[in-house]
């Protein structure tokens, strides 16, 4: 059955259709993931209703108004106030996934995501980057793409290379192209995923589908750790999805495989599994898990 599954795919290969995706200056700066990650990332998301998707009514500054389903935040509009909050659940173990968004228009200076400790303050007095601004966090500030922790810059996030991208209009939509070096800051997007390997003690973010690699190590290992922000903006709206998680085993064959398969029909063939020969049980199974 694996030959025919073989020959078929190779005979379908010339006339697959290539999708394609728009440019975007994150794919240059993309790094390997490893099978675990990859596995994760293209595993369908768990409920939204999960724990892990919701932020924290207790920790989490005054000025933060909470939604009723604790998935959403907005920060009152005062002055001379740096405000944090962060995810009601944290994990000890594991490799997790969240996605959070944050529209662009409503970030303004100092707006950071990053990973937390229970000790981490969550309000202080002035403009100032929250997470990341103390021994017990770490965060990414989004205008300036620098990495914080322990109070200190610890410079840019992705890391240097010269790009080729497009400059970017009031609506954020490409007009047209220009040479710049990735110190430069690149324009983040409204969805940002964090990829926390608590086991490794691994902090990294995916932008436009690419994972831009390691951006903090030596995180504490067997210490609960919660997704964070901070913000200084006024009616800044930030929502959080848990989307999956694995444990620190490796894939299971069956995963691997079916990611191989729906990788090579790309996407725009998904749901045509059915037309692999294959028994039903594992078309559904390519369905189910996409």
């Amino acid at each position: 059955m694996g030959v025919m599954v073989s020959v078929w795919l190779y005979s379908r290969k010339a006339d697959s259709p290539q999708s394609s995706p728009p440019f975007s200056a994150f794919r240059p700066l993309a790094v390997p993931t490893s099978s675990r990650l990859t596995v994760t990332l293209n595993s369908s998301p768990v409920s939204p209703g999960d724990g892990r998707s919701r932020w924290s009514s207790v920790h989490r500054s005054p000025h933060f108004l909470l939604s009723a389903c604790k998935q959403k935040v907005t920060r009152s509009p005062v002055e001379l106030s740096s405000d944090g909050v962060r995810s009601e659940m944290g994990v000890k173990h594991g490799l997790h996934i969240w996605e959070v968004l944050w529209n662009p228009y409503q970030r303004g200076s100092h707006a950071v995501i990053g990973i937390s400790r229970l000790e981490c303050p969550l309000q202080a007095a002035g403009y100032n980057v929250l997470v990341g601004g103390d021994a017990q966090s770490w965060g990414w500030e989004l205008k300036t793409n620098q990495l914080w922790h322990g109070g200190h810059n610890l410079g840019l996030y992705p890391g240097k290379m010269k790009q080729c991208y497009p400059e970017v209009s009031e609506k954020l939509e490409p007009q047209s192209y220009k040479s710049v070096d990735a110190e430069s800051p690149l324009p983040i997007p409204e969805h940002v995923l964090l990829v926390l390997d608590a086991d490794a003690g691994t902090l990294g973010f995916v932008v436009d589908g690419s994972f831009l690699g390691i951006a903090f190590t030596d995180l504490p290992c067997g210490v609960e750790l919660f997704p964070a922000v901070s913000s200084v903006r006024g009616g800044a709206t930030i929502r959080l999805r848990y989307l999956n998680g694995a444990s620190r085993d490796p894939p299971a064959l069956m995963a691997l495989c079916g990611l191989s398969i729906r990788q090579f029909l790309g996407q725009q063939r998904q749901t045509q599994t059915d037309k692999l020969p294959l028994p039903p049980f594992l078309q559904n199974y390519l369905l189910s898990s996409h």
